[in-house]
């Protein structure tokens, strides 16, 4: 039973990643990091 549980957070993990990929390559979120990273390093 625990196979089959650490092959579906296997899959579930897989699946979170090719989303992020995914947003990551869009460039109106890659926009919105950008300039959240570069506001936060201005305040320093």
């Amino acid at each position: 039973m625990a196979t089959a549980e650490y092959a579906i957070a296997t899959l579930a993990a897989c699946g979170f990643a090719g989303l992020l990929v995914a947003l990551l390559r869009s460039d109106e979120v890659r926009g919105l990091l950008l300039g959240i990273v570069r506001s936060a390093l201005t305040l320093g």
